[in-house]
Protein backbone atom coordinates (compact mmCIF):
# COMPACT_ATOMS: atom_id res chain seq x y z
CA UNK A 1 0.00 0.00 0.00
CA UNK A 2 1.15 3.25 -1.06
CA UNK A 3 1.72 5.91 1.89
CA UNK A 4 -0.61 9.07 1.65
CA UNK A 5 -0.08 12.07 -0.36
CA UNK A 6 1.14 15.21 1.51
CA UNK A 7 0.47 17.35 -1.04
CA UNK A 8 2.67 20.94 0.02
CA UNK A 9 2.59 22.22 -3.12
CA UNK A 10 0.28 24.91 -5.22
CA UNK A 11 -1.71 23.09 -8.29
CA UNK A 12 1.56 23.86 -10.57
CA UNK A 13 4.00 22.42 -8.30
CA UNK A 14 5.00 25.29 -7.02
CA UNK A 15 5.62 25.43 -3.07
CA UNK A 16 3.11 28.11 -1.82
CA UNK A 17 6.07 29.31 0.52
CA UNK A 18 8.88 29.83 -1.45
CA UNK A 19 7.51 29.80 -5.05
CA UNK A 20 10.00 26.78 -5.91
CA UNK A 21 8.80 23.98 -8.06
CA UNK A 22 8.55 20.82 -5.98
CA UNK A 23 7.18 17.05 -6.07
CA UNK A 24 3.66 16.60 -4.97
CA UNK A 25 5.45 14.06 -2.32
CA UNK A 26 8.58 12.67 -1.72
CA UNK A 27 8.12 8.67 -1.08
CA UNK A 28 9.58 7.34 2.23
CA UNK A 29 8.57 3.82 1.03
CA UNK A 30 11.36 1.47 -0.64
CA UNK A 31 8.30 0.49 -3.35
CA UNK A 32 7.51 4.14 -3.92
CA UNK A 33 11.15 5.32 -3.70
CA UNK A 34 11.49 3.38 -6.51
CA UNK A 35 8.84 4.05 -8.89
CA UNK A 36 10.22 7.68 -7.61
CA UNK A 37 13.68 7.27 -8.90
CA UNK A 38 12.93 4.99 -11.95
CA UNK A 39 10.40 8.37 -13.15
CA UNK A 40 13.78 10.39 -12.79
CA UNK A 41 15.89 8.29 -14.72
CA UNK A 42 13.75 7.98 -17.53
CA UNK A 43 13.30 11.90 -17.85
CA UNK A 44 17.00 12.14 -18.06
CA UNK A 45 17.00 9.72 -20.28
CA UNK A 46 14.18 11.52 -22.41
CA UNK A 47 15.82 15.16 -21.88
CA UNK A 48 18.74 13.88 -23.33
CA UNK A 49 16.92 12.17 -26.02
CA UNK A 50 14.05 14.61 -27.56
CA UNK A 51 15.20 17.90 -25.45
CA UNK A 52 12.87 19.89 -23.44
CA UNK A 53 10.49 20.74 -26.43
CA UNK A 54 9.31 17.06 -26.88
CA UNK A 55 9.24 16.21 -23.46
CA UNK A 56 6.24 15.15 -22.09
CA UNK A 57 5.11 13.30 -19.12
CA UNK A 58 3.32 10.41 -20.99
CA UNK A 59 6.19 9.07 -22.49
CA UNK A 60 8.30 9.23 -19.68
CA UNK A 61 6.18 7.23 -17.92
CA UNK A 62 6.06 4.68 -20.49
CA UNK A 63 9.42 4.45 -20.44
CA UNK A 64 9.16 3.75 -16.65
CA UNK A 65 6.95 1.20 -17.35
CA UNK A 66 4.64 2.56 -14.78
CA UNK A 67 1.22 4.24 -15.06
CA UNK A 68 0.54 7.88 -15.77
CA UNK A 69 -1.19 8.44 -12.75
CA UNK A 70 1.61 6.80 -11.02
CA UNK A 71 3.55 9.88 -12.45
CA UNK A 72 1.11 12.12 -11.31
CA UNK A 73 1.11 11.26 -7.87
CA UNK A 74 4.86 12.71 -7.54
CA UNK A 75 4.92 15.25 -10.59
CA UNK A 76 1.99 17.67 -11.70
CA UNK A 77 3.84 18.43 -14.98
CA UNK A 78 6.68 18.32 -16.55
CA UNK A 79 8.79 21.75 -15.50
CA UNK A 80 8.53 20.28 -11.87
CA UNK A 81 10.03 16.83 -13.68
CA UNK A 82 12.81 18.93 -14.98
CA UNK A 83 13.54 21.05 -11.51
CA UNK A 84 13.69 18.09 -9.88
CA UNK A 85 16.39 16.62 -12.33
CA UNK A 86 18.34 20.36 -11.79
CA UNK A 87 18.01 19.13 -8.16
CA UNK A 88 19.31 15.69 -8.17
CA UNK A 89 22.36 17.53 -9.80
CA UNK A 90 22.91 20.46 -7.30
CA UNK A 91 22.87 17.35 -5.04
CA UNK A 92 25.46 15.56 -6.61
CA UNK A 93 28.02 18.99 -7.23
CA UNK A 94 27.14 20.10 -3.37
CA UNK A 95 28.28 16.85 -1.89
CA UNK A 96 31.60 16.37 -4.07
CA UNK A 97 32.15 20.54 -3.31
CA UNK A 98 32.51 19.23 0.40
CA UNK A 99 35.23 16.97 -0.41
CA UNK A 100 36.86 19.46 -1.10
CA UNK A 101 35.94 21.54 2.11
CA UNK A 102 39.02 22.72 3.86
CA UNK A 103 41.60 23.06 1.20
CA UNK A 104 40.65 27.02 1.33
CA UNK A 105 42.54 29.11 2.20
CA UNK A 106 45.86 27.12 2.07
CA UNK A 107 48.46 28.68 -0.23
CA UNK A 108 48.00 26.36 -2.67
CA UNK A 109 43.88 27.46 -3.19
CA UNK A 110 44.79 27.78 -6.54
CA UNK A 111 45.23 24.28 -7.75
CA UNK A 112 42.16 23.52 -5.68
CA UNK A 113 40.14 25.93 -7.99
CA UNK A 114 41.38 24.04 -10.72
CA UNK A 115 41.02 20.52 -9.58
CA UNK A 116 37.19 21.71 -8.64
CA UNK A 117 36.69 23.45 -12.45
CA UNK A 118 38.28 20.04 -13.79
CA UNK A 119 35.94 17.98 -12.20
CA UNK A 120 32.60 20.13 -12.87
CA UNK A 121 33.58 20.34 -16.99
CA UNK A 122 34.36 16.97 -16.74
CA UNK A 123 30.86 16.11 -15.77
CA UNK A 124 29.40 18.21 -18.61
CA UNK A 125 31.57 16.11 -20.86
CA UNK A 126 30.55 12.76 -19.54
CA UNK A 127 26.81 13.64 -18.91
CA UNK A 128 24.71 14.83 -21.87
CA UNK A 129 22.13 15.72 -19.67
CA UNK A 130 23.24 18.26 -17.16
CA UNK A 131 23.63 20.69 -19.95
CA UNK A 132 19.62 19.49 -21.29
CA UNK A 133 18.65 20.03 -17.50
CA UNK A 134 20.45 23.66 -17.78
CA UNK A 135 18.35 24.69 -20.80
CA UNK A 136 15.17 23.02 -19.69
CA UNK A 137 15.12 25.23 -16.56
CA UNK A 138 15.78 28.61 -18.43
CA UNK A 139 12.32 27.49 -20.49
CA UNK A 140 9.62 29.47 -17.93
CA UNK A 141 9.55 31.77 -15.27
CA UNK A 142 8.85 29.49 -13.02
CA UNK A 143 11.69 27.04 -13.68
CA UNK A 144 14.10 29.64 -13.96
CA UNK A 145 13.07 31.34 -10.42
CA UNK A 146 13.81 27.51 -8.90
CA UNK A 147 16.92 27.78 -10.55
CA UNK A 148 17.80 30.73 -8.66
CA UNK A 149 16.96 28.79 -5.37
CA UNK A 150 19.31 26.49 -6.55
CA UNK A 151 22.18 28.67 -6.88
CA UNK A 152 21.31 30.05 -4.31
CA UNK A 153 21.56 26.99 -2.08
CA UNK A 154 25.11 26.09 -3.82
CA UNK A 155 26.74 30.11 -3.34
CA UNK A 156 25.61 29.65 0.40
CA UNK A 157 27.89 26.43 0.59
CA UNK A 158 30.79 28.75 -1.51
CA UNK A 159 30.27 31.82 0.76
CA UNK A 160 31.55 29.19 3.58
CA UNK A 161 33.93 28.11 1.85
CA UNK A 162 35.34 31.33 1.12
CA UNK A 163 34.83 33.10 4.63
CA UNK A 164 38.49 32.14 5.71
CA UNK A 165 40.27 33.24 2.20
CA UNK A 166 38.07 36.46 2.98
CA UNK A 167 37.63 37.04 7.05
CA UNK A 168 37.38 40.47 6.47
CA UNK A 169 34.55 40.97 4.02
CA UNK A 170 31.27 41.37 5.51
CA UNK A 171 29.35 38.46 5.01
CA UNK A 172 27.05 40.14 2.53
CA UNK A 173 29.33 41.06 0.16
CA UNK A 174 30.94 37.39 0.85
CA UNK A 175 27.73 35.98 -0.24
CA UNK A 176 27.22 38.17 -3.81
CA UNK A 177 30.73 37.22 -4.54
CA UNK A 178 29.61 33.82 -4.26
CA UNK A 179 26.40 34.50 -6.23
CA UNK A 180 28.68 35.59 -9.03
CA UNK A 181 30.92 32.48 -8.84
CA UNK A 182 28.49 30.10 -8.88
CA UNK A 183 26.23 31.85 -12.06
CA UNK A 184 29.25 33.01 -13.77
CA UNK A 185 30.56 29.18 -13.85
CA UNK A 186 27.46 27.66 -14.46
CA UNK A 187 26.95 29.75 -17.20
CA UNK A 188 30.62 29.02 -18.75
CA UNK A 189 30.14 25.27 -18.52
CA UNK A 190 26.94 25.30 -20.88
CA UNK A 191 28.94 27.86 -22.98
CA UNK A 192 31.56 25.41 -23.04
CA UNK A 193 29.87 22.25 -24.79
CA UNK A 194 28.01 24.27 -27.34
CA UNK A 195 28.61 23.01 -30.72
CA UNK A 196 31.46 23.95 -32.37
CA UNK A 197 33.03 25.51 -29.17
CA UNK A 198 36.13 23.95 -27.59
CA UNK A 199 35.66 23.26 -24.32
CA UNK A 200 39.14 23.01 -22.86
CA UNK A 201 39.46 26.35 -24.07
CA UNK A 202 36.60 27.62 -22.48
CA UNK A 203 37.92 25.94 -19.77
CA UNK A 204 40.50 27.40 -19.70
CA UNK A 205 39.17 30.91 -19.42
CA UNK A 206 36.71 30.06 -16.94
CA UNK A 207 40.14 29.65 -14.73
CA UNK A 208 41.60 32.53 -15.58
CA UNK A 209 38.61 34.37 -14.53
CA UNK A 210 37.73 32.60 -11.34
CA UNK A 211 41.36 32.81 -10.37
CA UNK A 212 41.63 36.72 -11.31
CA UNK A 213 37.91 37.18 -9.31
CA UNK A 214 39.24 35.73 -6.15
CA UNK A 215 42.67 36.65 -6.20
CA UNK A 216 41.35 40.47 -6.23
CA UNK A 217 39.05 39.41 -3.52
CA UNK A 218 41.61 38.18 -1.45
CA UNK A 219 43.75 40.86 -1.63
CA UNK A 220 40.67 43.53 -0.78
CA UNK A 221 39.57 42.20 1.93
CA UNK A 222 43.56 42.24 3.32
CA UNK A 223 42.77 45.78 2.87
CA UNK A 224 40.21 46.00 5.34
CA UNK A 225 42.14 46.37 8.13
Amino acid sequence: MEEPDHDETGPDGADEKSDELLPRRRPTQERSKRKFDALLASSRDLLTDVGFESFTCEEVAARAGLPIGTLYQFFGNKYVIVCELSRQDLRGVQHELADFDGEIPSLDWLRFLDRFLDHLAGLWTSDRSRREVWLAMQSTPATRATGVIHEKAFAAQVERMLAPLTPRTPRAKRMLLAEVLVHVVYSMLNFSVQDGQSHEDAVAELKRLMGAYLLVTEKESESRR
